[in-house]
């Protein structure tokens, strides 16, 4: 492994003739020679980029202590590592003047002088050459280590090529999932990425494939760069500093792991696929079994015991079904499908075909747990998009739960963010407006029909009951005790009487409403709360 080439370095080259001038620390003749250059000019830090060797015959050089200091100065915050003095017949100085020398080692600044028959042409061809010579081992060692890289990646998974890293550059590698999950490491000791990288982590991971970022923390030098091709598949962590030629691989490595990122999520395509299959059987069963859905659910490692319904609107033409916009909106929705199936606990996601008002591409629902926190997921993975998220409530009732994410989905458009169901919430805002004529004129004129009719009272229960229960026939006839044929001939006989169709959604959110505001005044009657309403109408004649 090649080193840069040093003050010290040129020193001990015999050809090259250079001394110092004055008792120079060790310390400054470690600074690194990054060119050489000549200058006469009084003032020449601005033609200094950092790390020159700056040589002068003295031309034009202050003679007196305070300008000698002055220029010394203007040699140190140009960036210079060192000033050398040509030496000469025919040349202003036959030996470094005290002045500069006194100034140069006040300012700790390497002087040194260069003999006469050295020109300065060949301290300019010794300092080039040392670099190119550093420039070919920087380039051997960058393309040995992508070959090293390259031969891993054609074996079994992301930890070989971080082993190979790691132990051509030392430098320590992770690969996280988007969440910062640890995928996989050079280090078989690490389990967890370092705590300090937290931020750094969440950081990217917020802005996608947009961009990396890095960090010092403990005084540990951390990078993190995104991986994958079109959309965000994992982050790789970068722990030390990689040297030039560790640097010029970085992007080779961030292509091969996303390269390994993208053929592992078509190979996750099957298990993907049984898992919405397995969402699409437990939602297909109008009233599972409590232990059946439960078993279900553990059967992919989700254990929640309550759980709740999402419902997110991927991205495409609403108004395009067909064509390519069409074929877009698909492949948006199963990208973004695939996604929260990465991120979600279980993995229960699906795409339906067609979204509410004919979504081109379908909605992508998914079943999580009580716990997780939802509104951060679909900020990482679904942002901006409509997104729906259903109370949470038993396993067996997750239908209900999806349901009121779907029908959150128009909220969610309008206000520009997820939207929440919360038990009774619409209900209890209306109850808590005041207007307690208005609410009555306007249950009464929904439910009227049913208050007149010689069961009326049964109806309204049987109706509530099943809007409650999300349409559910089996988990009402439960609730009221009664054959499910039952309920269906009470709720056919509701619908004649209103003039209401249980399909329409605008006709279930009065039905509901309604119902709702009765329940609400009934369970406040008489206990120092709301005044109880006023008596249904009844019918004439008794």
């Amino acid at each position: 492994m090649s080193v840069p080439l040093r003050i010290s370095d040129l020193l001990a080259r015999s050809d090259l003739a250079l001394s110092v001038t004055y008792d120079v620390p060790p310390q400054l003749l470690d600074r690194t020679i990054e060119a050489a250059t000549v200058s006469d000019l009084p003032v020449p830090g601005k033609w200094l980029q950092g790390g020159e060797l700056l040589m002068t015959i003295g031309l034009l050089l202050p003679s007196d202590p305070a300008a000698c200091r002055a220029y010394v100065r203007e040699v140190t915050e140009g960036g210079a590592a060192c000033l050398a003095l040509g030496l000469g017949q025919g040349l202003p100085y036959q030996e470094a003047p005290a002045p500069l020398v006194a100034a140069a080692e006040e300012a700790g600044l390497p002087l040194l002088t260069v003999p006469d028959e050295v020109p300065f042409i060949a301290v300019t061809k010794a300092v080039f050459d040392a670099r190119a010579d550093e420039q070919r081992e920087v380039l051997h060692r960058a393309f040995a280590t992508q070959r090293r890289l390259t031969a891993a990646a054609a074996g079994d998974g992301l930890r070989p090529m971080l082993a190979e890293w790691t132990a051509a550059t030392g430098v320590g590698a992770a690969v996280l999932d988007p969440l910062g999950r640890l995928l996989a490491t050079g280090d078989r000791a690490q389990h967890t990425p370092p705590p300090q990288a937290r931020d750094l982590v969440e950081r990217v991971a917020a802005r996608g494939l947009r961009g990396s970022a890095s960090s010092t923390a403990g005084g540990q030098q951390l990078e993190v760069q995104p991986l994958g091709a079109r959309r965000l598949r994992g982050l790789l962590l970068l722990t030390g500093r990689p040297d030039d030629a560790a640097r010029s691989v970085v992007p080779g490595l961030v292509s091969l792991l996303s390269l390994e990122l993208e053929r592992r999520h078509l190979r996750d395509e099957p298990e993907r696929r049984r898992r919405s299959a397995l969402l699409s059987e437990l939602l297909a069963a109008e009233d599972p079994a409590a232990d059946r859905a439960r078993d279900m659910l553990h059967s992919v490692g989700l254990t929640a015991e309550r759980v709740r319904g999402v419902v997110v609107e991927p991205e495409g033409d609403r108004e395009a079904a067909d064509g390519a916009a069409g074929e877009a909106a698909a492949a948006a929705a199963q990208e973004m499908a695939a996604d929260l199936a990465l991120a979600i606990p279980g993995g229960l996601v699906r795409v339906t075909g067609t979204g509410p008002g004919g979504t081109p591409g379908g909605i992508v629902e998914a079943v999580v747990g009580e716990d997780l926190d939802v509104r951060d997921v679909l900020a990482r993975f679904a942002p901006h998009r409509p997104a729906g998220i259903g109370p949470a409530t038993a396993p067996e009732a997750v239908r209900v739960s999806l349901r009121q994410a779907a029908g959150l989905l128009a909220v969610s458009r309008s206000a520009g963010e997820p939207a929440e169901a919360r038990q009774s919430q619409a209900s209890r805002l209306l109850l808590d407006l005041g207007d307690r004529r208005t609410l009555h004129g306007y249950t009464d004129s929904v439910l009227g029909p049913l208050d007149l009719a010689d069961n009326g009272e049964e109806l309204i229960a049987t109706l509530a009951a099943w809007l409650e229960t999300g349409g559910a026939w089996d988990a009402t006839s439960r609730r009221l005790g009664v054959h499910r044929h039952t309920v269906r001939n009470r709720l056919d006989k509701a619908m004649d009487l209103t003039g209401r169709r249980l399909d329409d959604p605008d006709d279930r959110f009065d039905l509901w409403l309604a119902t709702r505001i009765r329940r609400g005044d009934a369970a406040t009657a008489g206990t120092g709360g709301r005044p109880a309403p006023p008596p249904p109408p009844t019918r004439p004649g008794r």
